[in-house]
């Protein structure tokens, strides 16, 4: 019984060296060397090859090892058999409220702002916002939107969130369904999409979507490139319907050159760096259940096949 590794970057390495740190016991392969394919019982994958977990007769459990799991899903070989895991890590889930907070407080005061007149060189102070002034939408209340909406709330943000499904969140107006969408995005000025990326998700923030947003409001993509037509938010920034967007996450990664995006003032990126799987918090969770999956136990974190989250 073993495990193998699957992604297409350069951290296979450092995935095997943290497993084999926490638990020596259990054999860790990566998928590019000699390994017993009949011996793998799971399978720790991130945007994998198309089409590479066929190969593993034996496979009983496809364990992503960050918290999205839509990639999985594009892979038209995909075994749907096989139960599926992601993981649900505090310290993913904070520092991406890190990141998001950031971004607020530098929409509040212009920063961004102020670094384009340094290049230009103009002096120029404009009219700044209060935290008082503004209220934060949530697009998503799974893990990391609830942690997200609960450290907004202890700065004194006035915080709604909108779902598929009913939430209760202190201090936090939840919305759910397509019939509260409208009420939920009428009085949101800062608009961040934390949702998991589904057939239903897909292409969501769009110019419809956007024309119901006060205008002047802010958009936070920090979930997946492919809830964003991309021509739609640049339509509604030039015409000045929405006063900016921070984008963390794309349709192409790394973004083609030619793109509108890196050149247009109104938008800040950064290069899906918001917050990332760390190995030391993530590896006990993969042995557990690598555990769990010895003894015949119920794995955690298991993605709905239905949801596909």
């Amino acid at each position: 019984m073993a495990i193998v590794i699957i992604r297409k970057d350069d951290k296979i390495n450092s995935w095997k060296e943290a497993l084999n740190l926490y638990a020596p016991q259990i054999p860790v392969y990566g998928y590019l060397e000699k390994h017993p394919k009949e011996d793998i019982k799971m399978a720790l994958v991130w945007k994998h090859p198309i089409g590479s977990l066929k190969d593993y007769p034996n496979l009983e459990c496809i364990a992503s090892s960050g918290a999205g799991v839509d990639f999985l899903f594009e892979d038209d070989q995909l075994p749907l058999h096989i139960p599926i895991t992601r993981v649900v890590d505090e310290f993913l889930a904070k520092d991406m409220s890190e990141h998001v907070t950031a971004l607020i407080f530098s929409q509040l005061k212009n920063l961004y702002h102020y670094k384009v007149d340094q290049f230009r060189k103009i002096w120029k102070p404009i009219p700044y916002k209060r935290i008082a002034d503004v209220t934060i939408g949530i697009m998503g209340l799974g893990a990391l939107g609830t942690v997200l909406a609960k450290d907004l709330v202890r700065l004194g943000f006035k915080v709604q969130g909108w779902s598929g499904s009913a939430k209760d969140i202190k201090g936090v107006t939840t919305f759910a369904g397509s019939s509260m969408q409208s009420a939920f995005l009428n009085s949101t000025q800062f608009l961040v999409c934390l949702l998991p990326l589904t057939n239903e998700t897909r292409g969501i923030l769009n110019a419809e979507l956007f024309e119901q947003l006060p205008k002047g409001a802010h958009i936070i993509n920090v979930a997946r490139g492919g809830h964003l037509v991309d021509n739609d938010l640049l339509i509604m920034l030039d015409k000045g319907h929405l006063s900016g967007a921070s984008l963390d996450v794309y349709h192409e990664e790394p973004l083609q050159l030619d793109h509108p995006f890196w050149e247009h003032p109104k938008i800040h990126m950064t290069p899906h760096y918001a917050s990332v799987s760390d190995t030391a918090s993530v590896v006990p969770q993969i042995v557990e259940n690598y555990r769990r999956l010895a003894s015949g136990e119920e794995l955690l974190n298991l993605v709905s096949e239905d949801k596909k989250y």
